[in-house]
């Protein structure tokens, strides 16, 4: 069986995080404007925040860092979800490693993992009776442990068994294209499929099994309909859930949907009424018709980005893992209750642990909470994602969504993993303002609500209604209640952009105007994103526009105006990619030697299926439409699971090392004018923010060469950091033991390298794997500022597939004794045809 279920305790206590009505608690802290500041009151901050009580910005619980660059007056509120409950039960996991199966396991074997669950957790408890009212998952397939709700005592005591890995709290995860994959040239800009297409080669990712672990899945989409699909790979082995009030039913596209959510339960002390795979959230359906929907003609949304949404892998089938969970979709929920999706730990583990089970090849995973200074065997997605890649199933995940300036808050950055940053696409949202001497201007739409075009609208400047105790300084960026609103009624209010850092929810609201223009003085147009949840219509304008309606308010006598509605554009002229802003950004913080991100992809303003479930959230759209533009790594990584979904076609032989190395040397570091990719600001990045580079579907399935690991060189680095051979030893069959000497993180074959800041000199070493015909590769070096690079040898030649070639990477400082800084140089391997790209960096700190 896959689990074991008991009623649940319901004796839990919370504490409130932040005070009533946005006022600030005991560890609050206040940021002037201007003012930098490095909050470090808890291990772990929040993957996203949300604005609360108007001027609150609330961190929950798992980045490394916590805010700088503090604009206005704002609290900060620091929430670690590890101490949020006071008392009573919590639910944990104990990690037990991997079990010892063998690869025809049957269900006797899997009753008896079960049972030695109950057999250790009573010894402990004093009774197994005991242990089977406290557990809530036996993991009994591929990952070896449970979880229970226990007391912390009581988890302080089993984490000192010997056969116990790790005990940890079971924390909340978070959730975090007509256009897309013709911008990654995977297809022409008029929907042509050339023969030199990766979609042409591997056949559309025909019959590759991609599981898609999120909110769950609106099987009705025509994203998922059959048409056209043969009969079910024989080696898939799961099932399609049935749940008589709220089913889902699959077919020989969707060819599975479970739900796990005891987790959820456990956490938030409710049961579940409604606990089918069925989206209500809308976020598992967008990320997965993302990574493998089908081609569907006609999409738009309310008019805008009209076009095909496509899946990177369409011809590949599909299973849904129902991990999140609203708790406003309860039927007797309270008005208070919220809609923001948690994925619990615990539930997550379970959803692997099936996956790996079902047979599929791909995860993909767009959720975050494994970041900061998280331990690998204490993060629900890294030993998930462990097992599966054990099993040769390729997982890719989301970097986060806290960035630009939190370094070290990259999520997901298990080095075993694939973590996807995010990056924009050449696309863009136009309205003109046709002011009352015709004087046209040209903005960029950031909602989709339309105006009526044929309507005149005054306009009016925000600092000539300023509400009462309102500053001019705050009514000036329409900051929340700083206009009056009975002045602005079906109005047009013109706002002044604040400063950096931006923040999803910037874009300012004016209680009772038809709409906002804010004037983009700090020319950062690429930061906001298109919503359709806004009840107002927003334009972004240059400052020179600006400029000129402030002078039209002032010399005319009319301030009317009219705006037409949304446009579509592509080819803006604007540099893209670039690296959106709220990409979290590396270093890996357990390994800064492994560089994390992994690789960049389209994650800004995406068109994919969503569900049509009746949203209770007033931010959503009511009725929800069938397809959505949504932005957040979490778009980004099912475009890299739809690209390894064609990968496994081409190549099924192929490692989930294997296929990560071909989407990382191939990466460009190139955005289409033929510029370095930037960051937000039009300044120069680094791989701490977008990786290898973005992805380049085409180049990836003829990488030439590949950095190949194995498992067990996951757990020699695993050894290196600290793990002993007890720990580790059920990973593998026979017993794992650690080498005596132990591998240096800089010298693990990962496709980029990093290495410190040498006095005199340091040494890295790679070995690469002819995948390609046989040829001869040159190295082509570029060098970091102050630092030279040699490789050896400098010429590597291959004559078969499969053969293996080591070679080293000296770096010396060019002069003794300099200061050290971080520094980027590239290595390329080269036979005239495939360049096989690494990037290397050396680190002053870290």
């Amino acid at each position: 069986m896959d689990m074991v279920l008991r009623p649940m305790e319901r004796n839990r206590e919370r504490e409130t995080c932040l005070g009533e009505q946005g006022k600030p608690g005991k560890d609050e802290v206040v940021i002037e404007r201007g003012e930098v500041l490095l909050l470090s009151l808890a291990k772990q901050f929040g993957d996203e925040g949300g604005l609360i009580g108007g001027d609150a910005y609330s961190i929950s619980n798992r980045d490394k860092f916590g805010a700088q660059f503090g604009r206005w007056k704002r609290v900060f509120n620091i929430c670690d979800s590890e101490n949020a409950v006071v008392a009573g039960k919590k639910p944990y996991i104990v990690y037990l490693g991997a079990h010892s199966h063998g690869p025809q396991a049957t269900v006797e074997d899997y009753a008896r993992a079960t049972d030695s669950h109950y057999e250790l957790l009573g010894s402990l408890l004093g009774s197994k009776e005991k242990a089977g009212e406290t557990i809530f998952y036996s993991y009994n397939k591929h990952i070896n442990g449970f979880a229970a709700t226990l007391e912390e005592e009581e988890a302080t005591l089993i984490r000192e068994h010997p056969g116990v890995l790790s005990v940890f709290e079971s924390i909340n995860y978070e959730l975090q294209t007509t256009r897309s994959w013709a911008f990654l040239h995977v297809e022409g800009d008029d929907g042509s499929v050339s023969n030199s297409s990766i979609w042409t080669a591997a056949k559309y990712g025909s019959d590759s099994i991609i599981a898609n672990i999120d909110s769950g899945v609106w099987p009705e989409s025509a994203s998922f309909k059959d048409d056209g699909f043969g009969d079910v790979p024989t080696r898939w082995k799961g099932e399609c859930q049935k749940d008589p009030t709220d089913g889902v039913t699959c077919n020989k596209k969707l060819i599975g949907a479970k739900s796990f959510y005891h987790g959820f339960e456990a956490a938030n002390n409710v049961t579940l009424n409604v606990t089918s795979p069925r989206d209500h959230n809308g976020h598992g359906t967008h990320t997965l018709s993302t990574a493998a929907g089908n081609f569907v003609p006609d999409v738009e949304v309310l008019g805008n980005a009209k076009g095909t949404a496509k899946g990177g892998s369409s011809h590949a089938r599909v299973a849904a893992y129902k991990v999140c969970w609203n708790l406003c979709d309860e039927p007797n929920a309270p008005p208070t209750a919220s809609c923001s999706g948690q994925c619990n730990g615990a539930d997550l583990l379970a959803a692997f642990d099936a996956a790996i089970q079902d047979g599929v090849d791909v995860i993909s995973v767009s959720l975050g909470g494994g970041a900061g200074s998280v331990d690998y065997f204490s993060d629900s997605s890294a030993i998930g994602a462990f097992h599966a890649v054990a099993k040769g199933i390729t997982v890719a995940c989301s970097a986060g969504n806290s960035g630009p300036f939190l370094l070290g808050a990259v999520n997901n950055a298990a080095p075993w993993v694939i973590t996807v940053a995010a990056s924009t696409i050449d696309r863009d949202f136009k309205q003109t303002i046709t002011s009352t001497n015709n004087k046209q201007i040209q903005g960029r739409s950031f909602t989709l609500k339309s105006l009526d075009t044929g309507k005149k609208y005054t306009l009016i400047r925000a600092v000539d209604v300023i509400a009462a105790n309102a500053s001019e300084d705050d009514a000036t960026l329409c900051e929340p209640h700083s206009i009056d609103a009975a002045k602005v009624e079906g109005k047009i209010v013109l706002c002044q952009r604040g400063p950096p850092p931006p923040l999803l929810d910037d874009f300012p609201q004016v209680p009772g105007a038809a709409g906002t223009i804010v004037i983009d003085n700090n020319k950062r147009g690429d930061n906001f994103l298109m919503t359709a949840f806004m009840d107002q219509a927003h334009l972004l304008i240059s400052e020179k526009d600006g400029q000129a309606l402030q002078s039209n308010i002032r010399d005319s006598k009319s301030n009317d105006l009219s705006i037409s509605g949304p446009t579509t554009e592509l080819k803006t002229g604007r540099q893209a990619p670039a690296v959106a802003y709220f990409s979290s950004p590396g270093p890996n913080y357990h390994n800064p030697l492994i560089t994390k991100p992994d690789v960049a992809a389209p994650g800004v303003n995406i068109l994919a299926a969503y569900s049509q479930a009746p949203k209770k959230d007033k931010d959503f759209l009511n009725p929800s439409v069938p397809y959505h533009l949504l932005s957040g790594t979490s778009m980004a990584c099912p475009h890299v699971a739809g690209v390894v979904g064609l990968l496994k076609t081409l190549h099924p032989d192929w490692s989930p090392a294997a296929i990560k190395s071909a989407i990382l040397t191939t990466a460009t570091i190139l955005d289409d004018a033929g510029n370095s990719i930037k960051n937000f600001m039009g300044s120069q990045t680094d791989p701490w923010r977008f990786g290898a580079g973005n992805i380049q579907p085409n180049s990836a399935m003829d990488p030439g060469l590949v950095y190949d690991l194995k498992p067990t060189d996951f757990l020699d680095l695993l050894c290196s950091m600290g793990y002993n051979s007890t720990q580790l030893a059920h990973f593998t069959d026979p017993p794992y033991a650690c080498p005596k000497q132990k591998i240096e993180e800089h010298n693990l074959n990962y496709p980029m390298i990093a290495i410190r800041y040498p006095t005199t000199t340091a040494t890295a070493t790679r070995t690469v794997k002819n995948v390609g015909p046989p040829g001869t590769y040159k190295v082509q070096v570029t060098q970091p500022v102050g630092i030279t690079l040699s490789v050896t040898p400098s010429i590597l030649e291959f004559k078969s597939v499969g053969e293996e070639k080591t070679y080293t990477v000296e770096a010396k400082p060019n002069k003794p004794n300099q200061k050290p800084i971080n520094v980027l140089g590239y290595i390329t391997w080269t036979d005239g045809t495939r360049n096989v790209r690494s990037n290397i960096i050396v680190l002053d700190r870290w």
